[in-house]
Order: C-alpha cells, then structure tokens, then sequence
C-alpha cells in the first residue's frame, strides 16, 4: 500500500470512531455529515491548525515532530499500539521509501531448541513477526496439531485462522477476536517492517483468498503482541482455558517465544497433562517440523 494512503486512511479511520462528545466538545447542529470528529475538532484538540493537520491526513507526516505527534496521538485517544504505528508511519514519511526485500531465512539457534524442549509441562513455541512457525516443542506440536495439518512450511498461524476458516473455528473458541488481532498483529508489522517480501506476499495472498481478512485490513487496526487468554478446542482432549505469555527474543530481533500455561487442580491442567501424554505417543511424529523454513 501506498505510504499516502496508509496514513489518510488510519488517521481518518481513528478520527471517524470519536465523537464530539466523547472528546469533550460541543456537538453544534444536528446533521452531521461526518463520522466522528471534523478535521478542524481533531486539530482544535491536537493544538495545530486546521491546514497543518489537513496535510497530515493527506500523508505528510514528514514534518511533524515528536510533540506534534504526541498531541494528534492523545487528540484521537491512540493506545499503546496506534502510537506506535503512527510514530513509524511519521518514520517512513522522513525517510526515502526502499524497495522490497526478501528478508535472510532465520534459523533458530540450537541453544533455544534447547529451551524449549527443557520446558516439558507447556506448550511452547517461536515465531516471527508474520506468525510463522519456526520452532516447537513436542507439547506446543501437539496442541496445534490442526494448524501444523497444512503441509505447507513454514507453518503459519494467520494463513490457519483465515484460509481454513472451518477447522479454525472448530478450534479458536474464540475465533472472531483471533481473527481480527491476527489481522491486526500484521499490520503493526506492516508498519515496522513495510519492505518485507514476505509479508507483502502473505497479506496480498491473504487479501485475496479471504473476504474476512479484507475487512480487518481495511479497518486499519493495529496490536501489540501481548500476554492474554487463548481457548482452544483440541480434537483429542477436548477444552483448553490457557494463559499466554509472549516474551521478546533480545538477541533474535523480530522472534517471540509463546508459552501456554494454566493454573494447577483446573480442568485445563487434567486435560493438558492428557494432551501431553497423547504428544508422547507414535501418531504425533507426523507434524514434526524442522526449525528452518522448508
């Protein structure tokens, strides 16, 4: 996407869902023609000029400074992840645009295979900023046995939630919220990586194949990756209610280890151990899969 058209479109997109009364100004008139704010009541709360924050929305970010961006940021009430996103965007703007790359495969080094065949009670695994698959242990292998059912490697999470909707809604219990943070999960690496060949070719692939992830594009959301709550359906053992955490990788840049726990004397706990019994077993061999991309 053009660099213009990604900014008008996520400023106006976070200006169209305030409105006047949430941003604590006077509704005058009636009828109004806009969703959401005006220009001229985002500028009034940013402190800019009317024309000034025009321009911005057009796609010139080039100029703004940190304390103007600052100011438009608290103006459309932006969480941590639109900051984010709008600081880069501003980044881009400053700096010639490059040309697409293809970015070296990344090998996960032997040392965190290690790592995570040491931790045998979770589920755990490590990805890129695409949701690639790049390294597993035995009981993460076997938790998304259905995801890793796609022989195509590496294996990706966001391909799984939308270009096999029917098994992914048999095993997301919450498959609409999954949907829509994996689409936004792509776009806040959109925005850091915009060169990246790969991920231009997965969101083109994916835009194409997927009415649903057209319309979570298109809604210019974006998310950090962040610890939280995954309900799974297993096809062997049945519900898992487990915790997320998702730690960055400071000697891997761009890699994120994901471990799945759950409190002790639970459900989830009973059914876990199961999972993990039924991974120790001969009919999982089929999803292994290798650390490097096939």
């Amino acid at each position: 996407m053009d660099l213009r058209t990604e900014i008008r479109e996520f400023l106006s997109s976070r200006r169209a869902r305030i409105t006047p009364e949430q941003a604590g100004l006077p509704a005058y008139g009636g009828n109004r023609r806009v969703k959401g704010l005006r220009r001229e009541e985002v500028a009034l709360l940013a402190g800019v000029s009317v024309d000034y924050y025009v321009r911005m929305e057009r796609g010139s970010l080039a100029g703004a400074s940190d304390g103007v961006l600052d100011a438009l940021a608290s103006a459309l009430r932006l969480d941590e992840a639109e900051r984010d996103h709008l600081v880069r965007l501003a980044r881009r703007s400053r700096a010639p645009g490059g040309p697409r790359r293809r970015r070296p495969a990344v090998t996960v080094r032997p040392t965190l295979r290690q790592v995570l065949d040491a931790i045998s009670d979770a589920p755990a695994w490590i990805c890129n900023g695409r949701y690639d698959v790049l390294a597993m242990n035995r009981l993460a292998r076997a938790l998304f046995s259905p995801v890793l059912a796609d022989p195509r490697r590496p294996a990706n999470t966001t391909r799984f939630v939308y270009l096999h909707p029917e098994a992914a809604r048999d095993f997301f219990v919450d498959y609409d919220r999954i949907a829509g943070d994996a689409a936004a999960k792509l776009r806040m690496e959109a925005g850091r990586n915009p060169h990246d060949e790969e991920l231009i070719a997965l969101v083109g692939e994916l835009s194409t194949c997927s009415e649903l992830f057209r319309q979570h594009w298109a809604s210019q959301d974006v998310r950090l990756h962040r610890s939280g709550r995954k309900r799974v359906h297993h096809p062997v053992v049945g519900r898992l209610d487990l915790d997320v955490e998702t730690l960055d990788l400071p000697a891997e840049p761009g890699l994120h280890l994901n471990i799945y726990t759950t409190p002790a004397g639970t459900p989830t706990a009973d059914n876990l151990a199961l999972l993990a019994s039924w991974a120790a077993t001969p009919q999982t061999s089929a999803t292994e899969i290798e650390a490097h991309n096939e």
